[in-house]
């Protein structure tokens, strides 16, 4: 049976199955990117943009049918797919403008009569794309390396066939030249021997810690660079001067969106006694207000979670938190019925040694922790293994110039929930990844940095 199969979520049905790419097909997908970008790389850049903002269009235009599909495929509420639609838009015209400024040469003092450093596309990247923000994914890096002058091979997660090929509808319907993007329903098995292929320059991976470590593993053997974005437990921080209602609604947000399974969704919230009890009571009335129901249904905050192994993987993460421990306030078990439901959930009393504290959670559950102070509530928020992003609530602009340099995270939010934007670099530390996408950092990291030394 392929791997390749669209299972409604809400109800656990299988739709459609998708055929996997065999071999000869996969050998000709390669040779269609690979011959693509000797030319596509020959363009000017201001050619370059003309399909990438026709592209910007479609996804404006095809908002609504893209996150129908979403919905279908792995549970997203429609009208945050539709947002992620549009911010794909919003990327793509973003990369086409600025692309002229982030790739243009810069000029050195040496010496030399004449200096300077070029910024040139790699080649072809393969990218290795996960189910929870189907379009996005792609999109974050995928503008900013193709307007570079590379090529795209996607081997997308094989709950989401139709997200995919819908990609591949994209670029085609935009203009861009045959084998611009190339969707290969490539099977799990062969991700090795595509990073080893010589047509292969690069490889991203959006993914789990242990995704990232086999292909971080296949990429260094094959002396290819990799740009790793794995997974979060970011920290959300609230001080004794934060203004609390606005931290707690604002906390329930960034833990529910996209039904709970983001890396970037807060998901360890550390709070300052003093303020405590106030932030408890107003984040959880946040958390249990929020409305259950079909995907589809423009009224939905949380649709169901997009497989049936992801609930159950969730709910053993739950109970051995309180089996160690954690006091279940809210939620805790999985919604009754068919489908892959799972209710708004709110651990206290977190701490290391649990499931909630020491792994990721992927979904709806939030775990909070009360600490004495400012400094506690560093401790706590640095005592991970991962190291995405950090929220941090405090009305004290002085002291977050001393404050952050003390936390561990590729973002830094203040204020403000944690999320990925086309203007500025995104990316983690330790076991959350490497490399960087959007931004200037973003667009360069699939390109030859060549200096040019004229005597």
């Amino acid at each position: 049976m392929s791997e390749f199969a669209r299972v409604d979520p809400g109800t656990g049905a299988h739709v459609q199955g998708f055929a996997s790419a065999e071999p000869d097909a996969i050998e000709a997908g390669l040779d269609r990117a690979h011959h693509a970008f000797h030319s596509w790389s020959r363009l000017p850049l201001e050619q370059r943009a003309v399909p990438l903002r026709r592209l910007a269009d479609l996804l404006d235009a095809r908002a609504e049918s893209l996150a129908g599909l979403m919905a279908d495929e792995m549970g997203k509420p429609f009208a945050q797919g539709v947002g992620e639609a549009k911010k794909c838009a919003w990327a793509c015209r973003y990369a086409a403008d600025l692309a002229p400024t982030w790739l243009a040469p810069e000029p050195a003092t040496t010496e030399a009569r004449e200096t300077f450093i070029r910024y040139e596309p790699l080649g072809v990247v393969l990218a290795i794309m996960p189910w929870n923000f189907p379009l996005w994914q792609l999109f974050r890096f995928g503008a900013s390396a193709v307007i570079a002058g590379n090529t795209i091979v996607l081997k997308h997660a094989p709950n989401v066939p139709g997200c995919a090929a819908a990609i591949e509808d994209l670029f085609r319907d935009a203009g861009f030249p045959d084998g611009v993007l190339v969707n290969l329903f490539a099977p799990l098995a062969s991700v090795p021997s595509l990073i080893a292929d010589h047509r292969i320059a690069a490889v991203t991976l959006t993914g789990s810690t242990r995704a990232g470590e086999a292909v971080g593993a296949a990429a260094g053997k094959a002396l290819k660079p990799a740009v790793l974005e794995l997974g979060g437990s970011d920290a959300f921080i609230v001080l004794p001067d934060a203004d609390v209602d606005k931290a707690a609604a604002v906390a329930a947000k960034a833990r529910l969106q996209n039904n709970g399974q983001s890396c970037i969704a807060a998901k360890r919230f550390i709070v300052c006694a003093a303020v405590a009890d106030r932030f408890t009571a107003a984040f959880r009335a946040h958390l249990a207000a929020a409305k259950i129901g079909p995907a589809r249904d423009p009224s939905t905050d949380i649709g169901p979670m997009a497989r049936g192994d992801l609930r159950d993987e969730l709910h053993r993460q739950v109970v051995g938190s309180i089996e160690r421990g954690a006091t279940c306030v809210l939620g805790g078990e999985p919604v009754a019925g068919p489908g892959f439901f799972y209710p708004p959930t709110l651990l206290t009393n977190v701490l290391p040694g649990q499931p909630a504290w020491d792994e990721e959670l992927f979904g709806p559950v939030a775990a909070l922790r009360v600490v004495a102070d400012v400094d506690a509530a560093i401790a706590a928020a640095n005592h991970s293994q991962y190291g995405l992003g950090v929220s941090l609530w405090t009305e004290d602009r002085e002291a977050v110039k001393a404050l952050v340099p003390r936390l561990d995270g590729g973002a830094i939010f203040v204020n403000e929930l944690v999320k990925s934007d086309p203007r500025v670099p995104f990316g983690g530390t330790k076991r959350s990844g490497y490399g960087r996408e959007l931004g200037r950092d973003g667009m360069r990291a699939f390109t030859i940095i060549k200096t040019v030394w004229i005597a």
